[in-house]
């Protein structure tokens, strides 16, 4: 069981509590690699305590999540994800590649943008049994065991535009030089509408979204370990124009200023 590389990015606000919760990300077997990202798994105890707020910036990916009596194969979703964690619980969750969904889901990721389904609409009659399968014992071997079993059975036909289209996107997370659409209709030599076409269908959403997401994604990030200089800088950097602009992007989707973020992350020390 080898544990996913890299650290988790887009993250708002998480456990405060020492000792309340568990989250760990895992890499997929060799023979999922193509289509997953990784696995994930969120524990939390928070019983005789007070309820935490977990939030998020999503990625463009699709996930199959499961959780007792919640679980859903869940679209992109193009906002801030907030959920009130309470009690105690367990989520398991399969991160797809950008693009690895689509040959499971045999038509455009699009359709599922900010929306959920149920697994037996994509995957065979196996799906009804899986969470109480994942859910048998708490250990993450086992969940990982059972859920890769489920997938390897499901596997669909090689499609040569997965692994093209995720490595766009894997150029855009990791490159902070593609600020704009340009960059890279250029770096891959394909046309504007092609390209938004190709996202569309196989990502979700569109490659300009996708752009504006991991930059704002940088934003949160350098706000938060103190690299951003000034706001006006970081705008520039980003690939905005002015500053307003960017300021308007970031609380439309964090929920308040970049100013008012970063004296939140100040307070906390």
């Amino acid at each position: 069981m080898k544990r996913a590389v890299g650290k988790a990015r887009g993250i708002l606000r998480g456990s405060t509590a020492e000792g309340t919760s568990h989250h760990a990300r895992f890499a997929p077997s060799e023979a999922l690699a193509g289509l997953v990202q990784h696995f994930w798994i969120v524990r939390w105890d928070l019983c005789g305590g007070a309820p935490q707020v977990a939030e998020t910036l999503p990625h463009p990916n699709v996930h199959l999540v499961l959780e007792p009596g919640r679980t859903r194969i869940v679209g992109v979703h193009t906002g801030r994800f907030t959920r009130i964690l309470e009690g105690r619980g367990s989520v398991f969750g399969v991160k797809f590649r950008a693009g690895g969904f689509r040959p499971f889901l045999k038509r455009s990721v699009s359709t599922l943008r900010d929306g959920s389904m149920p697994l037996s609409e994509v995957f065979d009659s196996a799906s009804a049994s899986l969470e109480d399968e994942v859910f048998a014992r708490e250990d993450d071997r086992h969940m990982i065991d059972a859920v890769e079993r489920f997938l390897t059975r499901q596997l669909p036909a090689a499609d040569p535009k997965v692994e093209r289209v995720a490595r766009m996107v894997d150029d855009i997370a990791e490159d902070r030089s593609i600020t704009a659409l340009e960059h890279l209709t250029g770096r891959w030599a394909l046309g504007k509408r092609p390209l938004q076409q190709l996202f569309n269908e196989y990502v979700g959403v569109g490659p300009k979204w996708v752009i504006n997401r991991y930059r704002l994604h940088e934003a949160v990030e350098r706000l938060a370990t103190r690299e951003h200089g000034n706001l006006t800088r970081l705008a520039l950097d980003l690939g905005y124009f002015d500053q307003a602009h960017f300021i308007r992007d970031f609380k439309a989707l964090v929920g308040c200023t970049p100013a008012t973020y970063l004296r939140g992350r100040t307070s906390q020390g």
